[in-house]
């Protein structure tokens, strides 16, 4: 759920749908502070501003299209302007594009390649110059009967956390020298291809797709289940929505109240996508 902003912070102006003052162009702190989202198939996501952030800039979109779920999470380039708007435009139109592919029959891989290609071109478009671009990163997720599938751009993270057996990273960091980013999607880049991966999982697991804030805390996908995998209840935090259903959404408010509670020093986005191989009981 979204906190209902009415009048700006500053001026007292009109806020419009994007979080910012008609007005003056300020940022609301509590726009999109908290979200949570779920499918009836049992996928679930949360972005939090977290504890240090003036504003949430991350971004997620989570929907089925027949026989896959898919997930999206964005993270904006803090250095960028309205770098929120370009995580929520990424976002947005990449689950549209990869919904509407995969539903007219296209293969994952080239659904995904082209969901990242328009994403990329709708944040450009966002520029007021090429040195007033807005940016993010991206990373995107699709689970279906045959396997899983990611593209990453940026240093957003894909893992496969398996209930048996070692996990893993599905995603390569785009970054270089002291963590910087060396690819994102902004009219400042050229337009970076997607990594894509494929992985047919032999037993059941879950697809988590987050942002640097929560992976800081947690980078290896052996610290990321175990957490999941304590059987005490996630903190309860101001911004928390009451408790809903299904298990996954519980276990998103594990994770991302581990990355509040060691500090929530960016923003916090999570996204599981439970996975049953075929044959699996």
């Amino acid at each position: 759920m979204t906190e209902l902003i009415r009048d700006c912070i500053e001026c007292g102006g009109t806020v419009a749908p994007d979080g910012h003052c008609w007005e003056c162009g300020a940022a609301q702190p509590a726009f999109r502070a908290h979200e949570e989202s779920a499918t009836d198939d049992g996928a679930a996501a949360i972005s939090d501003r977290g504890k240090r952030r003036g504003i949430n800039a991350d971004a997620m979109a989570l929907a089925t299209a027949g026989r896959w779920t898919i997930g999206i999470v964005c993270d904006g380039v803090s250095m960028s302007p309205r770098s929120d708007r370009a995580a929520q435009i990424a976002a947005e139109v990449g689950m549209a594009t990869l919904a509407a592919r995969l539903s007219a029959g296209a293969v994952p891989e080239s659904a995904l390649e082209e969901a990242a290609v328009r994403a990329g071109r709708a944040v450009a478009a966002l520029a007021a110059s090429v040195d007033a671009a807005p940016a993010c990163t991206y990373v995107a997720g699709i689970a279906g009967p045959e396997g899983i599938w990611s593209a990453s751009i940026g240093d957003s993270r894909a893992y496969w956390l398996p209930d048996e057996g070692p996990g893993m990273a599905l995603t390569e960091d785009d970054s270089g020298a002291l963590e910087a980013l060396t690819a994102w999607l902004g009219a400042d880049a050229d337009q970076p291809a997607p990594h894509i991966r494929s992985y047919r999982p032999p037993v059941p697991g879950r697809l988590l797709l987050c942002t640097d804030g929560l992976w800081r805390y947690l980078p290896d996908a052996e610290e990321l289940r175990a957490v999941l995998t304590r059987r005490q209840a996630a903190p309860t935090h101001p911004r928390n929505a009451p408790r809903g259903h299904g298990s996954q959404l519980e276990d998103v408010r594990k994770l991302v109240g581990y990355a509040l509670d060691a500090g929530g020093h960016d923003n916090i986005t999570a996204l599981l996508i439970p996975i049953i191989p075929t044959g699996s009981a």
